[in-house]
């Protein structure tokens, strides 16, 4: 019987302490039935030795929920994991180069299309002023590059206190993004990916008026599509195919531009969610993904 690990939030952090639980419960009921023996442990506890985990054929990170905050020790973590060779999935250098949201930057370059992006070094009265007239709008969100889950996210608009926001802008790294209306009304669409081949498609919608974030957290809904939108496999596969990397799971991100046009909003390679509660069936892909996965190595 095969064994795998699921690499959890930090026990002392409190920021998803009531969500994680329950999808590592769905994701043991999606790997146990294919044959897996499934344990949990944080992944605080191997940042500077790997003791115990080179007995699990897999290693999951997929519920790394707040590295954001502890940023040093997780690339500290990934740096012992890739030399020691321990058999994590998605891969450690994958790892590392999407837990900094600068990744964008090079998706761009490369002709993959979104929202129009600033990055700055440190947000400033100016850069918030400058960044309205630059990205032509008149509403911007803005982000840590380095943060998920909607952490320390604002949206601003130009006749906001920008003296006032910056009281409550990331520190450090950031992005400064066009704000696309449409999430509030299509929402966002995932399209979930394992092994390379798409599992299943997931709309996330704001949970109440007004509101522009899309997580559970802030009341967001969720509701599996019959099949990707038309235009939406497209632009999966156009991001999937600028990775060399060999994926086990892969979660692409996206919504529309007032032109109606698809642009990419993440790529989650490190602890995306599934979202397995809209689409319980897509358990026994994903459990057939990591059993290939397996079998590779053997």
């Amino acid at each position: 019987m095969a064994q795998l690990l699921v690499l959890t939030p930090a026990p002392d952090d409190p920021s998803y302490a009531s969500q994680w639980p329950m999808v590592l419960e769905r994701l043991k009921e999606a790997l146990q039935p294919a044959g897996f023996q499934v344990a949990a442990s944080p992944w605080t506890d191997y940042v500077t030795s790997v003791e115990g985990l080179e007995s699990y054929d897999l290693i999951l990170p997929l519920l790394v929920w707040g590295y954001y905050t502890d940023y040093e020790a997780w690339q500290a973590a990934l740096d012992l994991w890739a030399a020691k060779g321990l058999p994590v999935a998605n891969p450690t250098e994958t790892l590392k180069w999407n837990s900094d949201k600068a990744y964008l930057k090079g998706l761009a370059e490369a002709g993959v299309p979104m929202a129009e992006t600033l990055f700055v070094e440190q947000v400033t009265h100016n850069d918030l002023a400058e960044a309205f007239d630059r990205l032509g709008t008149d509403t911007v969100i803005v982000k840590p590059t380095i943060s998920a889950g909607a952490w320390r996210t604002l949206r601003l608009q130009r006749c906001d206190d920008l003296n006032a926001a910056l009281s409550d802008a990331p520190q450090g790294a950031a992005m400064i993004q066009a704000y696309l209306p449409s999430i509030e009304t299509e929402g966002e669409t995932s399209l979930l990916f394992f092994g390379g081949a798409l599992s299943h498609v997931v709309n996330k919608r704001p949970g109440s008026e007004g509101e522009f974030r899309i997580q559970s957290q802030y009341g967001g809904r969720y509701q599996a599509l019959p099949q990707a939108p038309k235009g939406a496999l497209a632009l999966a596969e156009q991001v999937l195919n600028q990775f060399d990397d060999d994926l086990l799971y892969a979660r692409i991100d996206m919504t529309r531009t007032a032109e109606g046009d698809w642009v990419l909003m993440e790529a989650e390679l490190v602890e995306p969610d599934f979202y397995l509660s809209a689409d319980p069936a897509a358990g026994a892909r994903f459990a057939a993904a990591v059993q290939a996965r397996i079998n590779r190595r053997s």
